[in-house]
């Protein structure tokens, strides 16, 4: 036999017995294959893990999961959608017609289930159960949802959670996330959100008609997120955000050795759980709300110093050498520069520097400043860390600006004239920073000249990363400079004419200054930054009010904060 006839019967046994086979399929068992498949079918059911929790630096939570229950239809499951949409419906209390509008929008695909509702309560939850073989292809499923069992505290710190949007899917798509990921937005939901999230599983499983089970194909199994642990300590953050009730600001409490941030909180606040359970009338009001709630005033919000910006003019000019701690001024209530009258806020005689920083004497700064020169008083406030961010982890913070004449030649494209240098040296004119930067240049007094790097993140998944954290740089300032500094922020709490002797009742000794930075055309900020107790300083304190007035009423919240703190023994 040739090798071609050979062939062509090698082909034509093997076509005989592919049409067998399907003769077999179609005729003779066709009608037992098509039971099975109108019997069984194939149910692909995600399973969700829980996000990571967030914990304090005791390992009390501040951000967890709780169960909840959601609603899904299976569309191979449903023949009878409109009698299914029905009956879901009056138990759900939802309009029917919305139900299937949601069906069709979420539906892909037929073995996929559509998310119908989230977050049932538990009652609606087991009457859907008890219905289940009513009701084939529903699907209820327990599904983790974010939770606050704190409300409100710490919102700004931790963020909030909702569905990705565009912008990061195209960025992170790389990274497994995709449409309808649940993520972080803000704080350290978003800064972490790579290690807080949950990988999802899933379960294929063989179901009847009716949506019975039959077999388990196969299961893997979801992965929780990790664990983070932060700096912040509740029962302190507890006390700053009541101390700050009904007003508009923020405040901070941190370590001025380490860094570490001990408590942030930011006025008016939001409920970061209004975003988990999609209250969307209440998110739009947040994000139209003129009180901006949404943004972290002490990292995100830039003001006008004021006269907390006077100890780092004090430094330039006791290190460029143009005044002493013994040099004095006069202050009449006012002083000339140049052709303007530049006033004081109060009329206070000859001043030294001690006395000029507890008075908080404009007259004296004027003087000092226009000595030092703008471009002096410009590179220590940098060396302050003014004038670009403190490399804080949270996501949002801004770097304020800090004046010079090149700057204001490139940016405003005009002259500096000695006006303003005489602004710049109480703190206001074109300078801008936030309560974290003045937090952490106030800390350089407390510490004995080392900028600290801020931080807030103190564990990752049982990971202690705190030490990386801990960044600090020796400032070039003589010791003898910074004492007199200290001893004229000492003076500020401890004399009677001190602008925050407000303090001098606490049973701790604080050492500060005040600030009341005009901003027309409305009120006046107000800042009190400090640090106790003053011998050995474990805390430095910063309280800023948002059109608050003179810092005399930040300084009365700061002795709310510290009192409430030694009451409770928080101060050791």
């Amino acid at each position: 036999m040739s090798r071609t006839a050979f062939l062509k019967l090698a082909l034509g046994l093997l076509f005989a017995v592919l049409a067998a086979g399907m003769f077999n399929l179609q005729l003779l068992g066709g009608a037992k294959y098509r039971d099975l498949s109108n019997r069984n079918s194939i149910r692909l059911i995600p399973q969700k893990g829980c996000r990571g929790l967030i914990l304090d630096c005791e390992g009390n939570r501040i951000a967890g999961s709780r169960l909840s229950y959601d609603v899904s239809v299976l569309p191979q499951g449903v023949k009878d959608r409109d009698g299914i949409f029905s009956a879901l419906s009056r138990v759900l209390g939802t309009d029917a017609g919305a139900i299937a509008k949601k069906f069709k929008n979420g539906y892909t695909v037929p073995s996929v289930p559509v998310l119908i509702a989230r977050n049932i309560e538990l009652k609606k939850a087991i009457a859907l159960e008890e219905r289940k073989s009513e009701l084939p292809g529903v699907i209820v499923q327990p599904s983790p949802l974010r939770d606050y069992p704190h409300g409100r505290l710490a919102s700004h710190v931790l963020g909030y959670i909702g569905e990705i949007d565009r912008w990061r899917l195209t960025r992170l798509t790389d990274y497994g996330y995709k449409t309808k990921d649940l993520v972080g937005f803000g704080g350290v939901e978003e800064r972490l959100d790579y290690y807080l999230r949950e990988e999802e599983g899933g379960l294929s499983m063989e179901v009847d008609h009716r949506g019975r089970s039959v077999r388990i194909l196969g299961l893997r199994p979801p992965v929780n997120g990790k664990d983070v642990k932060l700096t912040l300590n509740l029962k302190i953050q507890k006390i700053v955000e009541e101390s700050l009730k009904d007003k508009t600001g923020c405040a901070i409490l941190m370590s001025p050795l380490t860094g570490e941030v001990i408590a942030m909180a930011s006025v008016p606040d939001y409920s970061p759980a209004v975003f988990t359970e999609r209250q969307n009338q209440e998110i739009a009001r947040l994000v139209r709300d003129l009180d901006a709630p949404l943004v972290n005033r002490a990292i995100s919000g830039v003001y006008p110093a004021g006269s907390v910006f006077k100890v780092i003019v004090a430094a330039a000019g006791l290190e460029t050498k143009k005044i002493s701690a013994h040099t004095t001024f006069v202050c009449t209530g006012s002083t000339m520069v140049g052709s303007g009258r530049f006033n004081c806020w109060s009329t206070h005689g000859r001043q030294d520097l001690r006395q000029a920083i507890t008075h908080s004497c404009n007259v004296y700064f004027y003087r000092s400043g226009l000595l030092a020169g703008p471009e002096a008083i410009h590179d220590y406030a940098l060396q302050f860390g003014l004038g670009h961010t403190c490399g804080f982890e949270l996501p949002n913070e801004a770097a304020g600006s800090v004046p010079s004449p090149f700057w204001r030649k490139v940016n405003r494209f005009k002259s500096w004239y000695d006006g303003d240098t005489a602004n710049l040296s109480i703190g206001q004119g074109d300078l801008l920073v936030t309560p974290l930067q003045i937090t952490r240049a106030m800390a350089v007094f407390a510490n004995g000249g080392f900028l600290v790097t801020p931080y807030i993140i103190k564990e990752i998944d049982g990971k202690d990363v705190s030490a990386s954290q801990q960044k600090s740089v020796r400032l070039n300032l003589k010791d003898s400079n910074l004492e007199s500094i200290r001893q004229g922020l000492k003076g500020v709490v401890a004399e009677a004419a001190g602008t925050a002797s407000i303090l001098s009742e606490l049973p701790v000794q604080v050492a500060g200054k005040t600030g009341t930075a005009q901003a027309p055309p409305g009120a006046p900020h107000g800042w009190f930054t400090g640090f106790f107790p003053y011998k050995k300083p474990k805390y430095v304190i910063c309280v800023f009010l948002e059109r608050g007035g003179a810092g005399y009423y930040a300084s009365q919240v700061a002795k709310q904060i510290i009192a409430r703190m030694a009451a409770e023994g928080l101060i050791n």
